[in-house]
């Protein structure tokens, strides 16, 4: 099954940020092998907010790892842009996670001796960029961290931390930020307030995102959810409210154990 870019006419290819066809990822071999994604297509539309679910097991940090190059496939071919990343070696890979790809994570993966500037900038800085400064002020203004740049990690709150984060995901201004489990270490008040900043970078920043979730309230923020089930995607869902995704997602829950 497809994403939904893949049908809709009128999107050609400058219209898709990163799209798979044929993704197979498996672990181990002969008899004892376990197919993580199975044959997968899919396309990541530019310009939109994409959500991941499914239950444990089902692929869904596989496909973003496999989407983002931090990952080697079994088969298939995965593009990001233009550019087929199945083909490239690790040195390649590297500058095109460095210059493309923004990522978030659940661990915010700050360094403390740092303050909320430099951690923004690390990346650049050790690739030896300068940042774009209009569109760093932009990004740091829409994140509202202008009054928290001298602050070190452990004088900001988790919410404000994981803002840093996303800021340091959009700095390079990337192709495409990879968000996995954004909210997980955070309270919900903290997580609302992430998730109503990654729908601004795509809203106001014209950036895509990609979140792995497994949380119905955080994929209600998507514009498209895709739904993942033994390595396969087996739903989608575009304008998801966290009811609809939710009961979705009883329903793949119950074929599972029936």
């Amino acid at each position: 099954m497809t994403g939904v870019a893949d049908r809709a006419g009128g999107v050609d290819g400058a219209d898709i940020a990163a799209r798979a066809r044929e993704l197979t990822k498996a672990y181990g071999s002969g008899e004892t092998a376990v197919v993580a994604l199975d044959a997968v297509d899919v396309s990541i539309a530019r310009g939109r907010f994409t959500a991941v679910m499914g239950p444990s097991g089902s692929g869904k940090s596989t496909l973003m790892h496999c989407l983002a190059g931090l990952d080697g496939v079994s088969a298939g071919q995965v593009w990001l842009g233009g550019t087929e990343i199945t083909g490239l070696n690790d040195r390649e890979l590297t500058r095109l996670r460095r210059d493309r790809v923004g990522f978030m994570f659940q661990s915010f993966n700050l360094l403390p001796t740092l303050n909320a500037l430099e951690n923004i900038t690390l990346p650049m800085d050790i690739a030896g960029r300068r940042p774009e400064q209009a569109w760093l002020d932009q990004v740091i203004d829409t994140l509202g961290l202008r009054d928290r740049l001298r602050h070190r990690p452990a004088q900001l709150s988790g919410g404000q931390q994981q803002r840093v984060a996303c800021a340091r995901a959009l700095a390079s201004r990337p192709e495409l930020v990879f968000a996995d489990e954004p909210t997980g270490n955070l309270d919900s008040r903290a997580g609302l307030e992430v998730l109503g900043m990654l729908r601004r970078a795509v809203d106001e920043l014209e950036q895509t995102v990609v979140m792995v979730t497994h949380d119905p309230g955080a994929a209600a923020h998507a514009d498209l959810v895709l739904f993942l089930a033994d390595g396969r995607i087996v739903d989608e869902m575009p304008q998801p409210t966290a009811e609809a995704v939710l009961e979705r997602m009883k329903r793949f829950d119950t074929v599972r154990k029936s």
